[in-house]
């Protein structure tokens, strides 16, 4: 059955060079690692896998995975000021689009973009766009701006006219030196979840989905903690005035029309939110190659799930929605 995974990152090593040697970023080393460091402490692993395009492709023969739609991995270029923001995702895009021109058949890729600066992320898209880029990724959060704050409403109404695919990815949480995250790994295990939930949740009470409706908004992580509070989002916008101000529908309504990826790390977290957007919304994704992303293991959770499921989930949803 073929297979095609969704989340999935590369970067380039421009871009590690540039944020290795940033002031609020550097890097670090943790059980014999580089890492880029947050804080002082580590945060994402730079894996030979992420900037080796051959080793990939090898790893996806090895697992089974056709096709990858590969993106840039947190905290993508936000951090950086204008000049620099936009060098990097003009880097990070061209080198993408050339192994897509040198691996037709096995890769795709998630425009990175300049979000803090909207006219040159606008730019930006449109010549990634021409390059081949069949989506755009974003994170959860612009340095700590919600991704319905104002500044980012020329950008998403070019991505709207366009109708195109939008990962939301998690990212470094405002609060998380004061909480020290860093701790027990305590923004990867819970922080990210959070972050992603925050999002989509203000997202939906600030009507963002009525007024985009082009959009296919694709949620990682399994839609991080909303498949497991969805009862919880329906009972504060039945209750509490506010959660209605700008829709007119549980948000359980809005968590059907968006996208999400399969990585839960138990089938059960993949059938949680199966419940809530059905297969037909539901694309496998791997976070290969991340030190928990592992392409077999990804599969063998979504094998498990009825077979009925399967097709949708590991290539037919995908298709369609990124019109491959």
């Amino acid at each position: 059955m073929e297979v095609i995974d969704i989340h999935t990152h590369m970067m380039g090593a421009t871009w590690v060079n540039a944020i290795t040697s940033h002031k609020n970023y550097g890097s670090a080393e943790f059980n014999g690692k580089k890492m880029i460091a947050l804080a002082g402490q580590p945060y994402i692993p730079i894996e030979d896998e992420m900037l080796d395009y051959e080793k990939r492709i090898r790893d996806m023969n090895v697992a089974g995975v056709d096709l990858a739609i590969v993106s840039l991995t947190t905290p993508s270029v936000y951090w950086a000021d204008k000049e620099l923001a936009v060098k990097l995702s003009v880097s990070i895009n061209d080198e993408m689009a050339e192994q897509q021109r040198i691996y037709p058949d096995r890769l795709r890729f998630f425009a990175t973009l300049p979000w803090q600066f909207p006219d040159e992320a606008i730019l930006e898209l449109e010549r990634a766009l021409m390059a081949g880029a069949v989506g755009v990724f974003v994170g959860a959060n612009i340095e700590g701006a919600s991704l319905t704050d104002s500044l980012f409403e020329s950008v998403w109404r070019r991505i709207n006219e366009k109708s195109l695919p939008v990962l939301v990815h998690p990212g470094p949480l405002p609060v998380a030196e004061q909480m020290n995250l860093s701790q027990y790994n305590l923004m990867q295990s819970v922080g990210f979840m959070s972050d992603t939930t925050i999002s989509i949740t203000r997202m939906i009470f600030d009507g963002f989905f009525d007024k985009y409706q082009g959009l296919k908004i694709i949620v990682s992580h399994v839609g991080g903690t909303l498949p497991y509070i969805v009862g919880r989002l329906d009972a504060c916008y039945e209750f509490m005035a506010p959660c209605r101000e700008n829709i007119n529908q549980k948000p359980s309504e809005y968590l059907r029309m968006i996208y999400y990826d399969s990585l839960g790390f138990t089938t059960e977290a993949i059938k949680m939110c199966l419940d809530v957007g059905g297969s037909d919304h539901l694309m496998f994704g791997s976070d290969y190659p991340h030190l928990i992303g592992q392409m077999d293991l990804a599969k063998e959770r979504v094998n498990a799930l009825p077979v009925k499921h399967h097709d949708l989930i590991f290539n037919k949803s995908a298709r369609a929605i990124f019109s491959l």
